[in-house]
Parts: structure tokens; C-alpha cells; sequence
């Protein structure tokens, strides 16, 4: 792609996400929420492959009809409270037709099914911006919406995302397809604990993204799509490998590494809150999904395979983003002693 295109792109993907989490009004954050969708499709869709256009369509799609979606609930609010301001969402079609729209925006259960296919057709950076910055808006929306929404129904779509994005992942051998499902299931942890804690969930969201940017960024340097490339490359990048698992236990919550901050902060939360059924739950359902990271670091740094390649092991790289992915691997899985001073900054 055209540097200068590709800048334009990345311009407007930042103009929009700024849009949306800046405004007040309906409308300029559904305008935002345009401006993003519009910039992403081509980056989906840059190598012109028959899957990378299905893809972009797909998204295009979606988008477009979840666009809709939250243009009628804000208009709906307005007609029968006279109020376009964001934070006034106050009659209940609305409050249900938004959630619905949100849903689907993310990609949380039930309208999950186009996100691992359009992470499958992008590529590993495109995949990156999918699952961390074209989330933001949609979940800052849910934030300052979050005082209106149907509790109960978002608890069973968060319960609901947890067990289908282990479930669905169980079985995948496409490295995007799995992050696809492990987003999803993040993205259950998130709504679970948006109506009793907001900034719980933004601070979720920011730890998954740390980590989800260094997976990504770890795995377009060694450019392994799949499981079976993923076992070959320990030959060619021991130390890039070994943090890679690390990080990929960090996203599965295990202690003491940082993705297990968020799951323990939002059980705490939801013991308080005399839910602690549902946080049984929600905990049970991790495990799905502790499964399959389990796996694909088993695929990263044990398994050898008999013939292997004749490489000369990179231990020393000029490139630029090895020293962001040395910088995101290192806060994926070293800021849980510093938890105490994480939490109130958020």
C-alpha cells in the first residue's frame, strides 16, 4: 500500500476513535464511529486477496448495520426525553436497542460470529488494530452509558461470551482465529463488571490491550499464522519465543503475571456485589480458555520438532519494533506487584 494512503488512513483511524471518545452529542460519536469503519476497510483489504475482500465486506457490514442500530436508539431517546446528550440515555427501547448495537460493535455474544472470520482474512498488524483500537470507542460509549443498561442482560451476554469464546477456541489451528476468540472472551470479563464498575473495565481493557499488542507484534516478527509455523520457530528466535509464552500465559490470567490483575480486581468486585455465582462462573469458564493459550505456548517453546531448520539464531535484531515488543512483553507480565498503585490511577 501507498505510504502516504496508508498514513491518511491511520490519520482518520485516530480522528475518529478521538471523535467518539470526546463527544457528548449522539451524533458525533456515531460520526467517529463512521470516520473509523470507513479507515479500516482498506487496511483490511490491502493485499487484494479473495478472503481479505470478504473480510473488509463482512466488517463493512456489521458496521454499518450496528451504525444504524445506535443512530435509531439515540433518536428514539430524543423523541421521547427531548435529550441527545450521551450520558441522558434513559428510556428502556433505547437503553436495549444500544446494548444491542455495542454487542455488535464488539463482537460479544450473540453477535460474535463475524469477528473471527474478518480477523482470519486481515493481516497480523490490520488484526491488531481490530481487536485493541476499533474497540475503544465502542467501549468508551458502553462507560458513559453504563448507569442505564439492563444489568442482568449484560451479565448474561459477558457469561455467554466467556463460554463461547473458550469453547469456540478449543478447537482452532489459525493463530488469528484463536485470538479472535480469546478477544471474546475478554470481552465477557469487560461486560460483566461495566454496570458496577466502569473504570474496572476500561482498565481491563487496557491491560488486554498491552498484552494483545505484544502477541501480535511477537508474532508478525516471526510471522506464524498457524501452529504448525508456530513450532518451527523456536530454531530461528529462542529469546522472542520465550517471552511470547510468557505474555500468552499473561492473556490467560495466570498468577504472577499481569493479565491475572483484572480477572482478581473483577472477581473481588463481584463478591461485593453478592454475585458471587456468577463470578464462580465466569472463573470456571476461564479455564476453556487457559486451555487453548496453555496450547499455543506449549506450540511456542516445547515442542521441537524432528527436522529442524538449519538457522542461524537471531539473538541481536536492528529492527524498530522489537524494542516496542521487548517494552509491551515486559508490562505484560511484570506489573502485578505495582497493582496497588495501578488501580486508584485508574
Amino acid at each position: 500500500m501507498n505510504p502516504q494512503a496508508k498514513l491518511i488512513f491511520t490519520i482518520s483511524l485516530m480522528l475518529g476513535t478521538t471523535i467518539t471518545i470526546s463527544s457528548n452529542h449522539w451524533i458525533m460519536a456515531w460520526a467517529g464511529l463512521e470516520i473509523n469503519t470507513l479507515a479500516i476497510l482498506p487496511l483490511i483489504s490491502k493485499s487484494h486477496h479473495p478472503r481479505a475482500i470478504e473480510a473488509a465486506t463482512k466488517y463493512f457490514l456489521v458496521q454499518a448495520t450496528a451504525s444504524t442500530l445506535l443512530l435509531f436508539s439515540s433518536m428514539t431517546n430524543a423523541w421521547y426525553t427531548g435529550q441527545w446528550d450521551i450520558t441522558q440515555l434513559t428510556h428502556p427501547i433505547s437503553c436495549l436497542i444500544l446494548t444491542s448495537a455495542i454487542a455488535m460493535k464488539l463482537g460479544l455474544v450473540p453477535f460474535h460470529f463475524w469477528f473471527p472470520e474478518v480477523l482470519q482474512g486481515a493481516p497480523l498488524t490490520t488484526g491488531l488494530l481490530l481487536a485493541t483500537v476499533m474497540k475503544f470507542p465502542p467501549i468508551t460509549l458502553f462507560f458513559l452509558t453504563s448507569h442505564s443498561l439492563n444489568p442482568t442482560l449484560l451479565t448474561c451476554m459477558a457469561i455467554l461470551s466467556a463460554a463461547l469464546g473458550g469453547w469456540m477456541g478449543l478447537n482452532q489451528t489459525q493463530i488469528r482465529k484463536i485470538l479472535a476468540f480469546s478477544s471474546i472472551a475478554h470481552l465477557g470479563w469487560m461486560t460483566i463488571i461495566i454496570s458496577f464498575d466502569p473504570k474496572l473495565t476500561l482498565l481491563n481493557f487496557y491491560i488486554y490491550s498491552l498484552m494483545t499488542a505484544a502477541t501480535f507484534l511477537a508474532l508478525n516478527s516471526i510471522k506464524a499464522l498457524k501452529l504448525t509455523t508456530l513450532m518451527t520457530t523456536w530454531t530461528k528466535t529462542p529469546s522472542l519465543n520465550a517471552m511470547l509464552f510468557l505474555t500468552l500465559l499473561s492473556l490467560a490470567g495466570l498468577p504472577p503475571l499481569t493479565g491475572f490483575l483484572p480477572k482478581w480486581l473483577i472477581i473481588q468486585e463481584l463478591t461485593k456485589q453478592s454475585m458471587a455465582p456468577a463470578a464462580t462462573v465466569i472463573s470456571l469458564l476461564s479455564l476453556l480458555g487457559l486451555f487453548f493459550y496453555l496450547r499455543l505456548a506449549y506450540c511456542t517453546t516445547i515442542t521441537l520438532p524432528p527436522h529442524t531448520t538449519n538457522h542461524m539464531k537471531q539473538w541481536h535484531t536492528n529492527k524498530p519494533t522489537h524494542i516496542t515488543i521487548a517494552i509491551l512483553t515486559t508490562l505484560s507480565t511484570m506489573l502485578l506487584p505495582i497493582s496497588p498503585l495501578i488501580y486508584p490511577l485508574s
